[in-house]
């Protein structure tokens, strides 16, 4: 399966870039694809460049999803195309946001404590902090790296 997912993010991302012309839809970064195992369906990840047109370009995608899968019918060598459905990938805005948390705690807990006692344990909390952070961070960007 996770070899089929490859596959279809490739020809998608292929498709999108070279053969569709609606220039909306040529906007969307394929980011993974999940593919039933019975080949129903596929569920694709997409994100933009510019986070405002996300909206506008599902809105695309939806409406040559059928074209798109007549041409992996043309492409590649599977029994069955699966539907497209397409689904805005959030996970890289959370990840952003995630670190724009770790980047604050690393500044706040420079600027604070006047007091060494005081310091040391703001220090120990926040690297507590940052530690439990990073752990929850790096769990999610693998995550995200096995949809890929």
């Amino acid at each position: 399966m996770a070899r089929i997912n490859k596959q279809l993010q490739r020809e998608i991302s292929l498709l999108l870039e070279q053969r569709v012309k609606n220039d909306v839809a040529r906007n969307a970064i394929v980011t993974g694809v999940e593919c039933a195992r019975d080949l129903e369906f596929a569920r694709v990840y997409f994100t933009t460049l510019d986070s405002a047109a996300r909206e506008s370009v599902l809105t695309e995608l939806q409406n040559i999803k059928g074209a798109l899968r007549s041409m992996l019918g043309q492409i590649l060598k599977l029994r069955h195309i699966p539907a497209l459905e397409f689904v805005i990938d959030r996970s890289l805005d959370y990840g952003e946001h995630i670190d724009g948390l770790l980047h604050k705690l690393g500044l706040d807990a420079v600027k604070s404590g006047t007091g060494a006692g005081r310091e040391q344990d703001e220090n120990e909390d926040d690297e507590g902090c940052e530690l439990e952070a990073v752990h929850f961070l790096g769990r999610r960007r693998r995550h995200f790296h096995a949809r890929q």
